[in-house]
Order: C-alpha cells, then structure tokens, then sequence
C-alpha cells in the first residue's frame, strides 16, 4: 500500500515514495517519519482502502513522478500473492525501463530477515542492493544517503562514469555487468549505499544504525593508506549495545535496556566468546556514533543491536548482528514471544549468535544460558527494574534501597529466581559499604550473606553468586580462606564476567598474588574499556605491587574517561607520594581545584608535610582528618603514623581498627604505608590473626 495521500496533497510532487502491505504500515510509518523530519517530501497514506480510479490514478500519477522509490519487503510481501503493493512495484519496475541504467530509483527495504534472492519479489528489485532497517528502524545514515540522492550534485554524480574502484561516488552502481552477465547489460535501477570498497566485492551487506557513511575524500585516502594500523580485535568477541526502546513509552526504557544486558550476560557465559560488559556497551547510548568506532574502542570483532517493543506480556525482539570489520550484516532476526518465554528467547538468540560467529558451544550451553533465570512474566519485569536502579545508582544507600525493593519483588514473585537474590546480595553490599547509619552493617551483612547463599543452593553454577558471597566473608569480622575459596569458584564458572574479574583481581593483590592480580584486572579492563573503576582496579593492583609508576599512567587513562573523579584522584595522590613525588603530590592536595574530599585532601598533606619537615602543618592535617573519618579512619591513621615514624601509635590505632573489623585491613599484607612496622611483633600478630591464606 502507498502511503501519503492524506497527508499530503495529491497535486503536489513527492520526493519519495514509500510502496509497502498495509500489515507493514507501523513499519513503513517510521521510515516516512525519519525522512519527513529531515525536511524530505514523502507520498505517505494510512488508508487500508483505495478512493476508485481517482485514488488509482493519482498514486499512477506519484510513482510517474516520484525521485525515488522504496518499496518495503517483509515476510508479508513474499505471503501476500494478491495486493495493491504489487501493482505499485509493477509501476515501478516499468519506469525504470525508461531511465538511464546508472540512475538510481529503486530503494528496496527490508524490514526483517526476508532473504535478499526471494523469488516473489521483482527481478528488478534484486538486482540492487537493499537496505536492511529491522521493525523500520531508519538510522540517519540511510536519511543522509536519501538527501545526498535527491540533491542535484549526486544526481550528476551518479550519472558519472565510475573511475575504476573508487569510491568516490556518493552511491554504489550495480555491481560490474560483466561479472553478472549478458542479461544484466541493461538497467539497474541504483541504489542507496556509502560503503568502502570491499561492497564492490561482497554480493551482500546490511545497514546499520550506527554505521557511517565516509566521505569520498576519505574512502580514497584509507584505500591508498599502507602505514594505517590494522584492526584485528579477537575473533569471537562481541558488544551488545542497548537495545532501542520502540513501546512509544520512555517508563519502559528499562525493560529494553534490562534486555540487552540479560542477553550479554548470557553471551558472557560462553567460554569461547569474549563479551564487553555493559559499562562499556552502555557507553554509547544515545550517541551518534559509527560502529566502527564502538568496536575499535571496545576490540570487538562483532556487535550486535536491536529493538524491543512491549505490549502487556507479548514482546517483539528484532537483533542483527554485524562485523565490525567489514560492516556487513552477518544475521538478523525478529521475534514476537510471550514474555514467559524469555529465557527461551534468550537461549535461542545466543545460540544463533554464537553460531552465526563460529564459537563452538560444548555441551548444553541453553543451560548456562538460561542459568538463575525465571519463567515468570511479572518476576522478571520487576528484575529488571531493580537492575535499571542498581545500575543507575550513586553510592548512596537509598539507591540501593530501591534496587533492593525491586529485586525483593522479583524473589517474592518466584521464590527460586537465583539472579534476583545474587543482586540482592550485591545490593546490600552496597548499602553495607555506603550505610547512612553504620549501626546496620551487621544486620546488613548477615542479610547479604544468606541471600548469596540461596542464590547458589538454587544455582551452585553461578559464578557471580560465588563472588558476593565471597564479598561477605571479607566484611565485617574476615574469614579471607572462605572468601578466596568462593573467589575460585567464581573465577572458574565465569571466566567472561568484566565484574568477577575485576573483583577478584582487587582480592588477589590484597593476598599479594600479583601475577594473579594483574591478570584478571587486565582482562577485566579489556572486557570492560570505557569503565573508569575497572582501570581504577588495575591502579590499585599495580600499586600494591610497588609498580608506582604504571599505576600512575593508568590512572590517567581513568581520569579521561571519568574526569573529576574524586576516587580517582585520591588514589593518583597516594601513588605520587608512595613514588616519592611529594613536591607534585603537595601542589595537587593544596590546589582548590583538584577534586578531592576533604578526608583524602587532609590525609595526602598529612603525609606530605611530613616529608617537607614542617611537622607542625602535617599535625594539623592529622587533627582535621581525624575529625572528619571518625572511627571509620582508623586504619588510614595507622599508615600515617608509620609514615611519621611513630609506631607506638601505629600500632594502637592499628589494633583499633582490628577491634572495629574494619574493612581496609584487607590491604594489611601489601599497603606500603605500613612498610615501616610490618616487622614489629604486634604488626604480625594482627596479621596472623587474619589468617590470609598462602
């Protein structure tokens, strides 16, 4: 069915029109709607019924007259033997029989996994290449490429005689007809396509939203280019960006992004394929940019997107997958499903995933797949409202409340849901660390503990449940052998997990297994590169292991990508005064502008006036620091005193914090502030009451 008659008046002359069956009409409106808000004149109307011959000759008169012609192609089309729309294509196809063969006129889309040579679709339509813009999903690179194409430069561009392989053409001739044959001598109606060369070469591409049209100048330049770096990311890597939001409703922005990331955290599970983690993949939300860029920044060889739209229970699904290499389409699909057949979808999806990139799957991989997941429809919605909260949170204890509040649903509605109570313990790890009233922490922790425990009594198997309940046993009074025994487990059960690595990467040096360590935060920074906590880990790992300056290019790179840090400051002071770099460590905590609170700036001059002599000053730091930690400062007192020299005191703050199980005793065998009493008898003996294990 045209569209636009209503909308438009029937005297005028559109620049485009849309041919489609009126069961794609939702998504034939999205591409009108793309075009028309980039000031284009599209023929678009929404009626299911013709106006006689009056309404038969005016579309005549449309299609005559059109610049260009797009016809949308679906499952529908190839069904449907019978329908106005193909006596729109026949128009179509002959009114190409009048142009000259280089003009470009047909545009076909495709809106599903409809397949390029289908046989009920015009010859004509499969001699150019088409566009793939899944549910209608019409990105602005495909608007660029229909300006350019209605602009009086392309038009004598296109009509120009190709110059070899170049690309400088604002669209692709069909391909060479002598590589087609004879029969192809004549006419091709064009297409609309800005790729690099190698689409001269591939029979077959598809169109992202994210994918760029380079200019011409640029094209030629990288086809011309021997010095450009190649681009190898692992063969089996991939990034899951958020998915689109298509329910018309911004409240459900959780449900599509709470989908994206299930479906990562599913891939993730996969031995043989290297997944980036959602902070990295999130990252770009809402941002113009190119796949390209997305997989260089992440190394990836592979993204996948995709759209969700909601309606009650039923969810449609539509992904595609894409190389990041070549920016061809490799795959693509849709699917309607009931919501209780989630992980179903989810299983089904990853496999072809996985599949289409060639990761060997051993075994029953549905299994790890659907791994703590629920069939129930109303538990997962309120999951993955939680994980929206949880992940949105700021370090304040009612975030974490809310997310808390949500995965409680989640657990009330399926009892056995072992993901929703692996993020209960992560949420009450949270609120344990950042506490309103620190008087909760027991009653917190204890919650923690027995919500990892069910996690693993329901899914022993999943490795993120291993990890917080290794979090539990390293707060409050540590048992660090059952936390290191847990952080084995985890490690072995979820290699591909961004937040196990990092985490047991943080754990590791603490034990002072620094190979361990470096590993596994290096492997979380390459699952998970836009993430400033994860180069932040690695910082830390390096500290610990006396590598002082490594740790401080690091934290540059941090800084980059989480500018204003407070964290990240704190930690870049320590490393320069533990260097020995205390003129520059001075400037940094005395200047106004640099972003840190005020118990970190007060502890860095502490130490650093010591260091200069003016011992007066450094005392008066310690007094301003005391009063902002309070108790909770305990151990960070303990390592200036050892700075200053006065172990005594060391000492009996030390022991203090020991009294108060506070949490930084963790660093107790590898913090370089206590270096100077590590051999007094006290020193060892808390250290042995710790019991880290060899």
């Amino acid at each position: 069915m045209a569209e636009g008659g209503n909308e438009k008046l029937r005297g005028s002359t559109p620049s485009v029109f849309i041919s489609y069956a009126s069961q794609d009409a939702e998504a034939a409106q999205r591409i009108c709607e793309a075009l028309r808000a980039a000031g284009i004149e599209v023929w678009f109307d929404r009626s299911e019924l013709r106006g006689g011959d009056a309404w038969d000759q005016s579309i005549r008169k449309q299609i005559k007259t059109c610049a260009l012609f797009i016809p949308v192609i679906s499952h529908t089309t190839h069904d449907r033997r019978e329908g106005y729309f193909r006596l729109e294509w026949k128009l179509a196809v002959d009114r190409c029989h009048l142009m000259d063969a280089n003009m470009t006129f047909l545009l076909p889309v495709v809106i599903d996994d409809t397949r390029d040579d289908d046989e009920r679709v015009p010859e004509r339509f499969r001699e150019v290449q088409w566009t793939r813009l899944p549910g209608g999903l019409t990105p602005p690179t495909f608007v660029e490429r229909v300006q350019r194409l209605l602009s009086p430069e392309t038009s004598t561009a296109i009509r120009a005689p190709a110059s070899g392989l170049s690309a400088a053409a604002p669209a692709i001739r069909r391909m060479d007809r002598g590589a087609r044959g004879a029969n192809f001598a004549v006419a091709v109606c064009g297409t609309v396509v800005i790729l690099a060369l190698a689409y001269f070469v591939f029979d077959k591409f598809r169109i992202s939203k994210h994918i760029a049209a380079p200019s011409a100048s640029s094209v030629t330049a990288r086809s011309v280019d021997t010095t450009a770096p190649t681009f190898t990311p692992p063969p089996h890597s991939i990034a899951v960006l958020p998915f689109v939001n298509m329910s018309g409703n911004k409240e459900q922005e959780y449900f599509s992004d709470g989908i994206s990331e299930e479906l990562l955290d599913s891939l993730s599970r996969l031995n043989d394929l290297q997944v980036a983690a959602r902070t990295s993949s999130f990252s770009f939300k809402g941002k113009d940019v190119d796949i390209s860029t997305i997989a260089h920044k992440l190394n990836v060889a592979a993204v996948l997107e995709g759209s969700v739209r909601r309606s009650g229970n039923t969810i449609r699904i539509t992904v595609q997958l894409i190389s990041a290499v070549t920016g061809f389409h490799i795959w693509s699909q849709s699917y309607d499903r009931k919501l209780t057949d989630i992980l179903k979808l989810q299983t089904e999806v990853a496999t072809s995933v996985a599949q289409q990139l060639e990761v060997k799957l051993v075994g029953d991989e549905g299994t790890k797949i659907e791994l703590g997941g629920t069939k129930n429809a109303d538990a997962y919605d309120a999951y993955l409202r939680g994980l929206h909260r949880y992940e949105e949170a700021r370090n304040r204890e009612a975030d974490y409340r809310e997310a808390l509040a949500a995965f409680d649903r989640a657990i009330a509605l399926d009892p056995n849901y072992a993901l929703a109570y692996t993020r209960r313990a992560a949420a009450l790890d949270y609120i344990y660390r950042f506490p309103d009233d620190p008087n909760v922490r027991p009653a917190v922790l204890a919650q923690a503990h027995e919500a990892a425990e069910r996690a693993l009594a329901l899914a022993p198997q999943l490795g993120e449940a291993h990890m917080v309940l290794a979090y539990t046993y390293y707060r409050g009074a540590p048992d660090l052998a059952a936390a290191a025994r847990e952080y084995e487990r985890a490690i072995a059960l979820a290699p591909g997990s961004a937040w196990v690595q990092r985490s047991f990467g943080f754990f590791a040096a603490k034990l002072g297994h620094f190979e361990l360590a470096l590993a596994a935060a290096r492997r979380a920074v390459s699952l998970d590169p836009q993430k400033a906590l994860t180069r932040q880990v690695l910082a830390e790992v390096l500290i610990d292991a006396r590598r002082y300056g490594e740790a401080l290019t690091v934290l540059e790179d941090a800084k980059v990508l989480s500018p204003g840090s407070h964290a990240l400051e704190s930690l870049m002071q320590g490393a320069l005064v533990a260097a020995g770099q205390i003129g520059k460590a001075r400037m940094t905590c005395e200047s106004p502008s640099t972003p840190l609170d005020d118990d970190d700036r007060h502890s860095c001059l502490a130490l650093v006036y010591h260091a200069l002599g003016r011992q007066i000053d450094a005392e008066r730091e310690m007094k301003e620091f005391q009063a902002v930690v309070g108790a909770d400062g305990a151990y960070d007192v303990a390592g200036i005193y050892a700075q200053w020299g006065e172990k005594v005191a060391a000492l009996q703050w030390l022991a203090r914090a020991e009294r108060l199980h506070n949490f930084d005793l963790l660093s107790l065998r590898v913090d370089w502030a206590l270096d100077p009493i590590r051999s007094e008898p006290q020193f060892k003996a808390i250290e042995s009451r710790l019991h880290f294990p060899p």
